[in-house]
């Protein structure tokens, strides 16, 4: 039998849409994964089936999972949940309120694995879910405020399989919505801070109201650094396209701590 499950992989900070399709068939027993996947995805292999045979589930079989569309190069363990589910789907081991929840492609998953059957977030989570072609996602516990954060999505957050499987099958209630919005925002430094350095501080002003890029220098000691942390308090919050993108690159880079809220302010970055 064959079953179809939506999901997406993240290529830099770019989420794009994966189909995972499952064939499940009589023959020399064996678990294929094609369509460009790297290690981390072909890894997935062997928490899968741990993870089934947990459940009670697994029955060697000929299986083969194909990553559509082939053409784009697949990274990252995403995608375990979704060949998990797909597989229970296409060997006829889902109850039948499961296997309907199933159908049509309504609902996608991103997570990783563990081989307790737990269901964990990936990086980048915040561009995969918006990438993926369905009503309703299922994600990790530990992702669901970030994943809250994309709008016209449905966020299922569980903690393990056994869980998904039981609400699926309407033997628990859905999981509450994660919650959106984060904790206050830390109030930035401030350019009243500083004392004297007129010319610099009327260059900052300048270059914040104007766009303009600014090119400091002097000596060590000279107060460079505390000017240049102190310009994004001068400039205004991000229009929510850019608070969008600015937050998708922190995701998938894994900066910080957890997301919980869009990144509204302008971030600060010293390379060195």
């Amino acid at each position: 039998m064959l079953a179809i499950v939506p999901s997406a992989v993240v290529l830099g900070v770019q989420g794009h849409p994966v189909r995972v399709e499952v064939h499940v068939g009589n023959g020399v027993p064996s678990f294929s994964i094609v369509g460009q996947a790297d290690a981390a995805c072909r890894e997935g292999r062997d928490r899968v089936v741990a993870v089934l045979s947990g459940l009670g589930v697994w029955k060697p079989r000929k299986t083969t999972v194909n990553l559509a569309p082939s053409a784009l190069r697949k990274a990252g363990p995403g995608l375990d949940l979704a060949i998990a589910m797909g597989w229970m789907a296409a060997a006829g081991v889902l109850p039948g309120p499961v296997g309907e929840a199933l159908e049509g492609g309504r609902i996608g998953f991103v997570a990783e694995l563990g081989l307790d059957g737990g269901v964990r977030a990936v990086p980048g989570l915040l561009a995969a879910v918006a990438a993926v072609d369905a009503e309703v996602v299922v994600v990790g516990a530990a992702g669901a405020p970030e994943a809250a954060l994309v709008p016209d999505r449905r966020i299922l957050a569980v903690h393990s399989v056994r869980q998904l499987l039981e609400v699926l099958a309407g033997l628990e209630p859905w999981p509450d919505p994660p919650p959106r919005g984060g904790p206050p925002v830390r109030p930035q430094p401030d350019l009243a801070d500083v004392r004297g350095q007129i010319a610099a501080r009327r260059a900052l002003e300048v270059a914040a109201a104007g766009g303009h890029h600014v090119l400091m220098v002097g000596p060590p000691g000279a107060g460079k650094t505390m000017l240049a942390e102190r310009l994004p308090g001068l400039l205004p919050a991000l229009a929510p396209e850019e608070a969008f993108e600015v937050t998708r690159i922190h995701s998938a880079a894994a900066i910080g701590p957890p997301l919980e809220a869009l990144i509204e302010r302008p971030p600060f970055r010293a390379p060195h």
